[in-house]
This record gives structure tokens, sequence and C-alpha cells, in this order.
């Protein structure tokens, strides 16, 4: 019990406070818990006038803050104006979801939403929207902008993402220096760096950082069926030591495997199979597991679509139900409630009784291919507690709020759209930080699955890594350009373009490469001295036999180019029934071509069956060694369907049955000619005469010298790039404006003395990724005449990206469709040409994947064609995909329909085509 002297000190304390916060105090009347420091100091900061940056763990509670800057714009300030804030976030997701939060704090009447799908009370002072929109009305001018006070800035670290990043940047550096702030990020090791940047473009902004988690995080590691803490204690973290019997536990488990291995040879068992190689626990034991341990609900990640779906097949294939009737009953209302708008014919086509089975057991998936429906009936089952395990890709852990007990790694190694990466901290911490709900849970888990890839010490070092710098994503695009010019002129654009966090951080960057440059200097100089020769001059020498490998390699491509054209003409050449041997790779062995290469652009890639039964496209990067040879011909039923089982395992028993595969692989190469011999190239037995007759070449000392020589030839090629990118660095981004504006002012949207013209407003106007081709479509009549369904086809292609590289060629509509892909084709060609010119690369090739199935949706056609329509010959498109693809072509024929640049006849089109796509699965949207 206090003293009555210890009430009288809280007392006075809570009045001065009172009295320097009256906004705050107010706040925590209605907050119902008390601030945590973090959370206090950055309120205060906020009621004092500063900007703020706050850097904390997820479920931290940094959107307090972001709350107490709402409370600040409604609370009058005496003066009698109205003040607005903005909360941004960066998908609508999460839009949706802080909208939803307000209302039930402020009411409907006070808080709006504006995500581009949705438009709710827009003239509310307080409205919630993507980071985008705030970006557009920045550059159109917005009366909305008008009494602007704060603007929130949620999960603001998403500055770095490669794809939208820049658009951050934008707001903050367009932003009027009368609004206040609140910049909200995950925990980043360069903090002061991007505070530093805050501050020079924004004014005062004060740094509050928090490493601390609300509830703890315990880190585990289940081998086979046993789990292990990963740390003994709290101090064994601290310097990286792993639990020692996890250790002994694994290194166990890897001697059994190796012996296993020796003891076998890798030959085959006593029962006729090949011995089985170390498998990962089930799915359903995992779950199991963690469900004995208390651990549920878990989200466990898999870096896969696929492996999402799969996995929870594997559970319902094991019997695991994690649910009680009640529970299941409350999990049918939520899910029907949810599809309630989609028409009951679609339903099974989406695998919707699946789904429910998994759903109603208390296991669910959640990754960017399931509709949008189906992710929302996961997410609200798996916060109210009716759904237990959720396997998730990555995404899930970027905005969603969805906390669980324990978060599980399968692996510490995804696919980042071009390989095979290991998990960064980062990223390590971001999916990890998941674990443990504030007010719910004492405690977190994070449990990593061993493999015999996967060291205990590695896993150690990625949970007490704390260095997540953050690393700007900005450069300058067309639409932003035309914006700049035309809102404060070419000489002021530079200028802001400058004071970007990209500039910031590549001016400090410069120091440490010229450093760098420094150091390799000396080196070289003392590389030079120690392969000095007293025979002659060995640079000289040296540069001899750098001419015959670099004449070597020239004509090692000339002939890899050769051997491409001749795969070329080579596969324009097969005709249906050919039977063909693919040499290498996956697809290796014989196969049978039921599909000549389509005309028109691209390379050509065949549709063929292989002898194991594939049936797919391939194309000149599948034959290497030069021309393909017919080997025999098949006779292909007329109506073959190469997506029937049957059908594929009959036809490539035909194919194995012709016998070549026996008799007709290619043998080894004979090798190349080498040294002085008949047929060498002239060149080159020039400058092998020369080296042979150097002076240095009888030294006995030649290759030590040699190695010297070549140690400093490495390093001058890389001195020459560190200058490079000192040179680049500097001033790079006024460059690449500069570089922008080149192109625009040659395309007519820019005038010769820097003035924005009409088709340069128009592009303004135009926010999508490929901009510049979208306005070059509009301006060139590419789109001019088409049908509705005809047009929501064409202007698929500037948006959509296949998700593999190297995917299929689609086929296209035949008549006006196909000439529009075609014209698009062209003009893409030829601004990529112009930016080639001036060393740009900002257009990506328009990509016709998505073509087929937008024309026979907007056509009318059922879900189930349309699905099976899609780019790949393997599986059917995601419904989630087709739904994300169609809403972004929503988006532009909207654009298109609403802009001043399209013909009357065009923007007439692009109206009846938003009604043929909007319906069916499109037409749902998350009850608001």
């Amino acid at each position: 019990m206090t003293s009555p002297a210890e009430r009288y000190a809280d007392s006075k304390r809570r009045a001065a406070r009172l009295a320097e916060f009256p906004a705050l105090e107010d706040f925590m009347l209605d907050v119902g818990f008390d601030l945590d420091d973090f959370q206090r100091q950055a309120c205060e900061a906020l009621e004092r006038g500063s900007g703020v940056l706050v850097c904390a763990p997820t479920g931290a509670g940094k959107t307090v803050v972001g709350e107490f800057a709402v409370h600040l714009a409604l609370r009058s300030d005496g003066s009698g104006q109205r003040r607005k804030c903005f909360y941004t976030t960066p998908i609508k997701a999460l839009s949706n979801q802080k909208y939803h939060d307000l209302v039930a704090r402020y009411g409907a009447d006070q808080v709006g939403l504006l995500t581009g799908d949705n438009v709710i009370n827009g003239d509310a002072p307080v409205i919630v929207m993507t980071t985008e929109v705030l970006r557009n009305m920045l550059y159109s001018g917005s009366s909305s902008l008008q009494g602007l006070a704060y603007v929130v800035m949620d999960e603001v670290h998403y500055l770095a993402d490669r794809f939208r990043g820049a658009v951050w940047e934008e707001v903050i550096i367009h932003l009027p220096a009368s609004v206040t702030l609140v910049s909200l990020s995950a925990t980043v090791s360069n903090y002061e760096e991007f505070a530093d940047w805050l501050v020079t473009v924004r004014g005062e902004t004060e740094v509050v950082v928090s490493e601390h988690r609300p509830v703890p995080l315990w880190q585990h590691m289940l081998v086979s069926k046993r789990m292990f803490d990963l740390f003994h204690d709290a101090d064994a973290a601290r310097k990286h030591d792993v639990h020692p019997e996890l250790l002994r536990y694994s290194r166990e488990m890897l001697r059994r495997l190796e012996f296993s291995e020796r003891t076998t040879g890798g030959g085959w068992n006593n029962r006729g199979g090949r011995p089985k190689r170390w498998q990962p626990p089930p799915r359903a034991e995992v779950v199991d597991r963690l469900d004995r341990a208390g651990l549920l609900p878990a989200i466990l990640f898999i870096f896969s679509r696929a492996g999402c779906d799969a996995a929870v097949r594997q559970c319902l294939d094991g019997g695991l139900r994690l649910t009680d009737p009640e529970e299941r009953t409350e999990i049918r209302r939520i899910a029907e409630a949810k599809v309630a708008s989609i028409p009951a014919e679609d339903l099974s086509v989406l695998g919707y009784w699946e789904w429910l089975d998994g759903l109603e057991r208390g296991v669910a998936a959640h990754h960017a291919g399931m509709l949008p429906a189906f992710k929302e009936a996961v997410e609200e089952c798996f916060v109210r507690g009716l759904v237990k395990a959720v396997f998730a890709t990555e995404t899930l852990a970027l905005g969603i709020n969805m906390p669980a007990r324990c978060v599980v790694l399968e692996r510490l190694v995804k696919f980042n759209g071009e390989a095979h990466v290991d998990l960064t901290p980062g990223e390590y911490t971001q999916l990890t930080g998941r674990a443990g709900r504030r007010g719910i849970d004492v405690e977190g888990h994070a449990v990593v699955l061993w493999s015999p890839e996967v060291d205990p010490r590695h896993v150690a070092g990625l949970a007490s890594t704390r260095t997540y710098p953050l690393r700007s994503s900005f450069r300058p695009s067309y639409n932003m350009a035309v914006n700049l010019v035309g809102t404060v002129g070419a000489d002021k654009s530079r200028d802001l373009l400058e004071s970007s966090f990209a500039q910031f951080q590549a001016d400090r960057s410069v120091v440490g490469l010229a450093r760098q440059v420094q150091r390799n200097v000396d080196t070289m100089q003392e590389y030079g001295s120690d392969g000095a020769c007293h025979h002659g001059d060995f640079d000289e020498y040296f540069g001899l036999r750098i001419a015959i490998a670099d004449r070597e390699r020239s004509i090692a491509r000339q002939g890899n180019q050769q051997r491409k054209a001749a795969a070329v003409s080579s596969l324009e050449k097969l005709r249906i029934g050919d039977v063909i041997r693919v040499p290498h790779g996956r697809r290796a062995g014989l196969a049978v071509v039921l599909e000549p290469p389509a005309g028109g652009f691209g390379e050509p890639r065949p549709l063929v069956l292989t002898q194991d039964r594939w049936a797919g496209r391939i194309g000149p990067g599948d034959f290497p060694s030069g021309p393909v040879e017919v080997l025999d011909r098949l006779r292909i039923p007329k109506h073959f369907n190469h997506r029937s089982p049957g059908a594929r395992r009959d036809l490539a028993a035909a194919v194995s049955a012709t016998g070549h595969d026996r008799h007709d692989r290619p043998g080894g190469r004979r090798g190349r000619n080498k040294g002085g011999v008949p047929g060498e190239d002239a060149e080159i037995a020039l400058l092998k005469m020369q080296m042979r007759q150097h002076p240095c070449h009888a030294c006995p000392d030649r290759e030590e010298h040699a190695r010297f020589a070549e140690r400093r030839h490495r390093l001058e090629r890389d001195t020459s790039a560190l200058r490079d990118k000192v040179a680049g660095r500097t001033g790079s981004l006024a460059r690449t404006f500069d570089q922008v504006v080149a192109v625009l002012t040659a395309r007519g949207y820019l005038s010769a003395d820097g003035e924005v013209t009409d088709a340069g407003r128009m592009l303004g106007r135009i926010w999508t990724e490929a901009d510049l081709l979208v306005a070059e479509c509009l301006r060139s009549g590419v789109w001019e005449g088409l049908a509705p369904e005809e047009l929501a086809a064409a202007v698929s292609m500037v948006l959509y990206e296949s998700r593999r590289e190297g995917d299929d060629r689609a086929s296209v509509p035949k008549g006006a469709t196909q000439a529009a892909v075609e014209a698009c084709q062209k003009l893409w060609a030829e601004i990529e040409a112009q930016e080639a010119e001036h060393e740009l690369s900002l257009t990506r090739e328009p990509d016709p994947g998505f073509v087929w199935p937008m024309y026979r949706w907007a056509k009318g056609e059922p879900l189930a064609r349309v699905l099976a329509s899609g780019n790949n010959y393997e599986t059917d498109m995601p419904a989630g995909d087709f739904v994300r693809w169609a809403r972004q072509v929503l988006d532009l024929l909207a654009q298109i329909r609403d802009g001043r640049a399209a013909t009357p006849g065009i923007r007439d089109a692009a109206r009846k085509a938003i009604t043929a796509v909007n319906r069916g699965v499109l037409a749902y949207h998350s009850g608001l």
C-alpha cells in the first residue's frame, strides 16, 4: 500500500503531465492500458509538434502512435479550423483492417477509406488509404489535401520494396512542410541514417527505437520428433551459443544418415527399391507435435504456394482434426458468409468443398494464389482461434495482422524470383515476429525444422543477428518525371530527386568506395613489383596471354550464337508428330511434337510430350548444342488432349517404343583444336607465335610472375568497376532523370523547352508500371476499334507478368486482338531501343500470358474454362492469381475510361469492358 506522501507525489506528476501533454492524457482515457515507454515518448514528441520515426518489433504496438495522430487531428486546437489525418498502409487488406479499427473507435462518420477498389466517406477528417492513393493526390493537387495536419506512414520500411518502394519516398518528399509525418517501421539497424534523411527533408523528427518484444520469444529446433531449445539461456543467446544437447543430437542424426548411405552404397535394398534418403517429418505429425506441446495456433511458413496446398492435403490425409463440433459450426458460418456472393456453380471449380473440409478441421493455407474470399475467411477464423494451423507463404508476414502462439519454418531457403537464396536475419525476424499474441500468450515460440542441410549454429546466427539495414529502391519513372516537371519545373525536379533517401545513401557510400579504390591502387603497385621479370616486360607478355583468352572467348560466343540460330531455325520447321530428342535438362529424352511453334513474335516454342509424360513447351534454350534432328514420325490422334493423363501415358509409350531411346544417344564430343593446328583462327595463331617468341616466355619463374600479373589484372578490373560506381552514384538520380526526360522529349511528352505537352499531361494520369507503353498504345490507336472483350484482353499484356521466367509463350485470339497484341509488342520494341540509347531499362516486355483468360472471361465464359486457359500447360491458373490480375485490368480500364486522352470509342469500350469483367468472383468485395 502506498503512503500518503507517495500518493501526493504521483498526483503531482500526473498534474504536471496533464499540464504539459493534455491531449495524450485525454487519449489515455480511451486506450484502456498503460503505454510502454517508447509509445509514450513518441506520443509526447508528436504533441510537442515534432515528426516521429518509430522503429519497433512486430506486435510491439507501434500503431498506438499512429492512432494518437488521429486523436490529435480530431481534437480541437482552439483555432476553430478543421484538421485532417491520413493513415496510409502499403496494401489494401491492411487499409481495410485499419479502417475497421478506427471506425470502431471514432465512428463511421469520422473515418473514410480510399484504396482504389473502395471509396467510403471520402470527405471524412480521418481517411485510411494506400500509399499510392496519397502519391496520386499530391501530384494532382487534390483539394482533399486542404487542412491536412498529420500523415501516418505505417510499415514505412516498405520503401525498400523494389517494385513499389519509390512511392513512399515520393510522398515524404512532396508532402507540404506544414504536415507532421508519423513514420512507423519494423526494427532496422540503420535507423540513424534514415532519421538523418527525414530531418533533412521534413525538419524536426524525433527517433524512438524499441527492441523490446512485449511477448518474449523462445527459439527451438524440431529434430525428427524431438523438440530442443536453440539456446540454453539468455546469456547463451547473446553469445550465439547453441544448446549442447541440440548440437549432440543433430550430429548423431547426421552420423546415422551418413552410415546408412555408406552401408547401402546408394544401391538397391533387399526389397528391390532404392534406399530412402532423409525425409522431413510429415506435416500432420509436426502439427500434432505442436498441439501436444500446447503451441497452437501456429503459422507454418512454406515458401511455395503449391507446398502450402500440399501441406493441407497431407494433414487431411493423415486424419488430423483440431476442432470441436461448436467450432466447426462457427467456421462453416463464417465461410458461407464470405462466399455468399460467389455463384454456386463456380464454388466447385474453385475447390470450395475441399477447402471448407480443411477449414472445418482447423487447417488452412494462406497465399496470393487463393481467392480473396477464401483468404479473408482463413484470416477471420485464425484470429478468432477457430483455425489452429495455417500453412503460409512469406506474404502473410508483410502486413496482415495474424499473430500466432508459434511460428514454424520448414526451410531457411526461399526462391526470390531468380534463384534459391538463404533467408536474411531480417526476414527470419520478420517471420518469427508473428509468434506471441499480446494480451493472450505469456510467450511466443519459433520452431525451425532440422534437416541435414540446416546447421543449428546457422539458425543461432539468424536468431541473434540484429542488422537489418533499410535500403532505398527509389528511381525516377516516366509518370514521376512528367508530374515533377509539370509541378515544379525541370531544375527544381532535379533538386527534389537529389533529396531522396536513395541519393542520400548513395552519397554516403561514395566515401567508402573511394577509400577502397585507393587501397586497390596501392595493392596493384605491390603486385607490379612482386611480378617483375628480369627477362623483359612481363606486362607486355601477359597482355598477349590476355588477348589470346579474349579472342578464344569471342570465337566461343560466335559459335554459341550460330548454334542457337540453328536451333531456332530447326524448331520453326517442326511438324505435328515429329519425334525429337531433348538433349539436356529436366526434360532430356525423346519427345513428340503435339503443336508446332506459333508464328509471330518471340522464339519458336513447340508444344511437346516427352517419354516421361510431361506436356509443355520447349525452346531454343533446351538445345544448346545446335539444331534439332527429327528421328521419327508418329501419328497423333485427331482430338488428342494433352491434359488427359491416360492419353499422355499411351502416347508416351509409343514414343519410347520407337527404339531411338536405345540407339541414338549422342556420343562424346571430340576435343576442339588447340595450339597451332590446321583450322585454328589466324589471329590466335599469330598471338601464340608472338607469345612464344617473347623473352619472358623462357623465364623459369614465368608462372609465378603470371600469378601476380593475374591478381593485378583482376584488381584493375574491379577497381575500374568501383570507379564507375563512384561516378555513377554522384548525382546518379539527376542523371537518370535527365535520361528519362530525353526519352519523353523525343516521344513528344515534353517540349524542347521543358514544358509538359498534352500527351505528357495524359501520361501523368496513368498509374501503372508500364505507364509510357500504355500512353503510346492510346496515342497510336493500338486499341482503337476493339470490342470490349478484345480491349480487356489487349490491355492485360502490359500488366501481366508470368510467375516463372521462361513460361510458355501464349497464343492469342486471332483477328483484332492478335493485331493489337503485335502492335503493342512493336511499340515496346521501339521504346526499349530508345531506352537502350539512353542507358535506361524502365519498361518491361509485355506478356501475353493473360490475354486468353481475360478474353474468355470478358466474353462471359464460365470460370472453369477461363482458369484452364492460362499460360501454363501443366496446371490451371490459380483462382487468386486470376482475380488479382483481372482487378489490375479493371483498374487500368477505369483509368482509360476516365482519362481525357482516349477517344470516345475507346472510353466507351473500356466502360463496357468493365461491366463485362466485373462479374462473379470479380464482383466480390470484402464486407466493409
